[in-house]
């Protein structure tokens, strides 16, 4: 049986680089966000998840749908799914990683080999469309 891994992510790009996270013990980079709770929106999981991650406060008057990718994900068995729902969002207070995240990096198109296949996905279309270099 196939599993799908149903994420939300918060897709961040200045100079034309990707804020992407790396979690303790782990050496792949994923976009920061992560699961909803039971009953959480879209909105309300990722302004949560992006806190504890990061603890800066989206601004959700601010927050616009990007789009949503899928790919086998790392680490797990043969047909798993993941699949991110990325958003764009401004935000307020300062970056710095928090709970279960060790570092914080500024990726570029050049990085690709070093995040996981979904984002890696998501890398080649933010390239394609010249989002990123």
């Amino acid at each position: 049986m196939n599993q799908k891994i149903d994420k939300l992510a918060w897709l961040h790009i200045e100079n034309r680089k990707v804020l992407c996270a790396r979690s303790i013990g782990k050496s792949t980079f994923y976009i920061p966000g992560g699961k909803r709770d039971l009953g959480e929106s879209d909105e309300e999981a990722l302004v949560r998840e992006i806190k504890e991650e990061l603890t800066v406060d989206l601004d959700t008057t601010t927050l616009s749908f990007f789009g949503a990718l899928e790919a086998q994900a790392d680490g797990k068995p043969e047909g798993t799914m993941v699949k991110i729902s990325c958003y764009q969002a401004k935000y307020t207070g300062t970056l710095a990683p928090d709970s279960e995240i060790e570092e914080l990096s500024w990726l570029g198109f050049s990085d690709i080999s070093k995040c996981s296949l979904v984002v890696q996905k998501l890398f080649e279309q933010l390239h394609k469309q010249n989002f990123i270099s």
